[in-house]
């Protein structure tokens, strides 16, 4: 199907010629990573649900480019001298878009819907005694004990936001999703214009108030230039890439690696990047089943395995992939090569005697193999050749993502239908400290798709959330990566940015681990 004639199915043209009005707004047309069918970020993790979220809710903090939480819906807070007792007040102006101003009570329910499903959430939730409302602006939460990660926590990116809604919506349960839309950010969206599959329609805030501060990274001003913002739903990566050149839509949200060359240099479009810490793939063991119920053998992967073959394969150009041992990033304030020795250098006779010593048996690893996203299909056949250079046996079962999803949440055998390993990506902003890393969690039935079950690792984990004191966090966070390393929970595989295509008639907007449309303005 060309541009064209889908411009026709999901009718812009159409709309274009009927409203006069709309036609005179400024309208930034976007092709995003994916379709938008759900509307509950707090429900699914899905990061086109999370980007609606960032258009129409707002937080209490938010991070900078350093990572670092900075105030956004509050004012003002202070912290008792125990640090048992936070107090926070919202600033002024703050209104949902039914014109109802938020209130303390709004925040309250919001973050306990937030906390049943976040990973950083629930571990608030445990060091929680109790949520306070002081009056309509102000609010306190009491600690039972010390927890260092209160701000971070609060300002958590990526998936499951704690974003704020009215509390008659918030206080639907976690596991039940939500019909309303409406928040207090800087979008309003249209309902009455959603098209499933075709197109989604925000609209500006008229009473959004931005902070004063310059932006940085999702914290700071955010001022709203567009008066309009479509998503449409273009599968086909060339598709869009024609109607980018042709002028058709304004900009990519993300373009495959492959397709950049394509309009590298064009004189009307740039190629920009705007998360620079970007996104890490990961190699994940089912510890439960042979051969990776043994730690000694998940560590033998570890040996056999490098970085730079699987960034080569699933993104190609060096320009856009960095080898990073450090498992909390490089780049961040707890990167380090701690526990990292011998490892991830693929050092094929030393993963052979490991797994003699470990008394592997020639146990198949059962290896997932997505096959129809482009930044995961090349990563299954490098593991499985890298592992039978190391001395495992490897059988490969091709499927595709969504089978891959269903397939990994079994806990049955390999043989019945479970799994050995799979392998994905995750944004780096959820991996960049033992708190967030679920990869790390190590609390067995409880812990991410893998199941580890480590006391040691739990209690460095815990010791690293009690902690405020940012050079104990570090000496603590190379202690559980040095932890992670010798049991192998997981395999971090490398880092890599993606690339944004647009139009050179479009310009600002925010470098960020979100894709956000403030501060961005069409000429």
């Amino acid at each position: 199907m060309t541009f064209r004639s889908l411009k026709t199915a999901i009718g812009l043209t159409a709309a274009l010629a009927a409203g006069g009005a709309a036609a005179q707004t400024s309208t930034l047309r976007v092709v995003m990573h994916s379709d938008i069918k759900i509307f509950d970020p707090i429900w699914t993790t899905a990061y086109i649900v999370r980007d609606h979220g960032y258009m129409v809710y707002d937080t209490l903090f938010a991070p900078d480019e350093k990572l670092d939480p900075q105030p956004q819906m509050v004012e003002r807070w202070d912290v008792s001298a125990d640090k048992l007792s936070y107090t926070f007040t919202l600033r002024d102006g703050l209104l949902f878009h039914d014109g109802m101003k938020v209130t303390s009570a709004d925040v309250i329910a919001s973050l306990k819907r937030w906390a049943v499903n976040d990973t950083i959430g629930k571990r608030l939730a445990a060091f929680t005694k109790e949520w306070q409302i002081v009056d309509d602006k102000t609010f306190r939460l009491v600690l039972t004990e010390p927890f260092g990660l209160v701000l971070k926590g609060l300002a958590k990116t990526s998936s499951v936001v704690p974003f704020v809604m009215p509390k008659a919506v918030a206080e639907t349960p976690a596991n039940q999703q939500i019909a309303s839309t409406v928040g207090s950010g800087p979008f309003i969206f249209k309902r009455d214009e959603w098209q499933p599959g075709a197109k989604a329609v925000y609209v500006k805030n008229p009473a959004y108030r931005p902070r004063s501060e310059a932006p940085s990274g999702l914290a700071g001003a955010k001022s709203v230039k567009l008066d309009r913002v479509e998503w449409l739903a273009l599968p086909d990566p060339q598709t869009a890439v024609n109607a980018l050149l042709a002028g058709e839509i304004d900009m990519i949200e993300q373009i495959p690696h492959d397709l950049i060359p394509v309009v590298a240099g064009k004189r009307d479009i740039e190629v920009r990047v705007v998360d620079k810490f970007g996104s890490l793939y990961l190699f994940r063991f089912n510890t439960l089943h042979p051969p990776f119920d043994n730690p000694k053998i998940r560590r033998a992967a570890l040996i056999a395995f490098n970085q730079e073959d699987f960034l080569r394969a699933a993104i190609g150009n060096p320009e856009y992939y960095r080898p990073c041992k450090a498992l909390f990033i490089c780049g961040t304030a707890l990167e380090s090569l701690a526990g990292m020795d011998g490892l991830l250098d693929s050092r094929f006779e030393d993963a052979k005697r490991a797994l003699r010593e470990a008394g592997y048996d020639g146990t198949p690893v059962t290896l997932l193999h997505s096959t129809d996203l482009p930044l995961l299909t090349n990563l299954a056949p490098v593991a499985k050749s890298l592992l039978e250079k190391g001395g495992f046996k490897v059988e490969m079962l091709s499927m595709d993502w969504q089978s891959l999803v269903s397939r990994r949440a079994k806990k049955d055998a390999p043989d019945k239908g479970g799994w050995g390993a799979f392998l994905t990506s995750a944004a780096t902003v959820l991996l960049v400290d033992p708190a967030h890393n679920h990869y790390t969690e190590a609390t067995g039935e409880r812990a991410f798709f893998g199941w580890p079950k480590d006391e040691p690792l739990e209690a460095l984990r815990a010791l690293f959330m009690r902690e405020s004191d940012p050079a104990r966090q570090r000496a603590i966070a190379d202690q559980v990566q040095t932890r992670v390393m010798e049991i192998g929970t997981v395999a971090h595989l490398g880092q890599f940015v993606n690339a944004q295509a647009r139009r050179k008639t479009l310009v600002g907007g925010q470098d960020a681990p979100v894709t956000v449309f403030w501060n961005l303005e069409k000429k």
